[in-house]
């Protein structure tokens, strides 16, 4: 006999145990969800940013932070592997680290078909030796030759990824399409094929472009969302990374900048040894997002040196 666990009322929780994050705000800790969208809304530059922040604990979109982090997995069905290395440059450059400092390993097989279980088997096999905290599949439709209206069909394919999630103790993001002209639905509703999609979610992202406005609408299943956030797409040297978007009302004018600047290198002159950001920041009193944008024309300036254990003058 193999009966289901039972346990008296009287010995349930009282409390849900407390909300862990991997990225604050944005996902959850060991979850599974996608990050949906039309075509062109960016969601693999989304993506590559939540991965560029677990693997190296900077802030998403130089705001959103990561309590833990730790290595990703990552498999780009659809771009080629020379443009998924481009984007985590420019996206590296607005993190203010280097690609060398990234906890990201990029799986490179031309195929990955989870509805083939030789291909499920190796996929497991990876995971088991890489040891990722996050695994990003991107996108879904590249990834099967089911057909996605199917409940019957996707629901084996998600079921397989939420066994990997709780085998492995592992957050599982996966980029999927939202249908076309489908602005009026609610972000979820709005996902293409079936339901299921939605449903399987613990953490979801949504992108929506209206004009030349980006959106993200932030969906959890065991925590509050948050109001609906604007965002850009902004160059870094020769690449590009998403960013949140400031009110006009609140960028730092060029003087204020200078300022920061000084406050910056006078809270490192004098010091032997590389500050960490939190310190800094602290010594500065400036908002995280100006530290972080501050600090990456400086290193790119030459002015300031980033390392593994934080921040110094340059030479």
């Amino acid at each position: 006999m193999n009966p289901l666990p039972v346990l008296p009322a009287h010995l349930l929780s009282r409390r849900a145990a407390e909300q862990g994050w991997l990225v604050t705000s944005l996902w959850s800790e060991e979850a599974v969800g996608i990050i949906g969208g039309e075509p062109k809304c960016c969601k693999s530059f989304l993506a590559l940013d939540l991965a560029v922040a677990v693997a190296t604990g900077t802030p998403c979109l130089r705001h959103y932070p990561v309590p833990r982090p730790g290595r990703v997995l990552l498999y780009a069905a659809e771009d080629a592997l020379h443009i998924v290395r481009h984007r985590l440059d420019g996206i590296c450059a607005a993190a203010a680290v280097t690609i060398a400092e990234l906890d990201l390993h990029v799986i490179t097989a031309p195929t990955l078909r989870l509805d083939l279980d030789a291909d499920r088997v190796r996929l497991d096999d990876t995971i088991r030796d890489v040891q990722p905290r996050l695994l990003i599949l991107d996108p879904f439709v590249r990834l099967h030759r089911i057909d996605e209206n199917a409940s019957g069909e996707v629901a084996p394919l998600l079921a397989f990824l939420r066994d990997l999630q709780r085998r492995h103790r592992l957050a599982v993001i996966v980029v999927h399409h939202a249908r076309k002209s489908a602005g009026t639905m609610r972000a979820g509703q709005a996902l293409r094929g079936s339901s299921e999609f939605h449903a399987w979610g613990d953490s979801n992202l949504y992108l929506r472009r209206d004009g030349e406005e980006l959106t993200l609408t932030v969906e959890h299943r065991a925590a509050a969302g948050i109001p609906t956030v604007n965002l850009e797409l902004i160059g870094r040297h020769d690449a590009l990374a998403l960013q949140v978007a400031e009110p006009q009302t609140q960028v730092t004018p060029p003087a204020e900048q200078s300022s920061i600047d000084e406050r910056i290198v006078t809270a490192l002159t004098g010091i032997g040894q590389p500050q960490p950001f939190t310190e800094l920041r602290r010594l500065c009193r400036v908002r995280t997002a100006t530290l972080y944008q501050r600090l990456a024309t400086l290193i790119a300036d030459g002015r300031i040196i980033k390392s593994g254990n934080g921040y110094q003058l340059g030479i």
